[in-house]
């Protein structure tokens, strides 16, 4: 599974191959009408990497390292830092520090977007 969350791997290698899977899978299913079904498998695929990043991160200290690195305030650090939420729980409030655009500049594009691309080219 390419987002596995036991399978310590780094992110751009994560988002590299996402990105090959993905990239012949939306070529493929661009024929049909159905923008809806690319926005949930994209807001799912961004809530699943939030997911094995705050897993990779693990220990207090350097969660509220890398917090810290993304510039939240010191108060949310502290809160989101000790939180003791399970991994997938914690997607909303990793929301505002691992939002949209840092996931693009990571490499990772919006497949409605590339999903629409591709259907005016047609």
């Amino acid at each position: 599974m390419i987002t596995s969350r036991s399978k310590a791997e780094r992110v751009s290698n994560r988002i590299k191959s996402i990105k090959a899977c993905l990239g012949g899978w939306i070529g493929y299913y661009a024929l049909a009408e159905t923008p809806s079904v690319f926005q949930e498998i994209e807001g799912w695929l961004r809530r699943r990497l939030r997911m094995c990043v705050w897993k990779q991160w693990k220990r207090v200290r350097t969660l509220y390292r890398e917090l810290r690195a993304l510039g939240l305030p010191e108060r949310v650090l502290h809160i989101m830092a000790n939180a003791r939420k399970g991994y997938w729980r914690m997607f909303r409030q990793l929301n505002n520090a691992l939002n949209n655009a840092y996931w693009q500049s990571q490499g990772l594009k919006s497949l409605t977007e590339r999903y629409h691309r591709i259907r005016q080219a047609w």
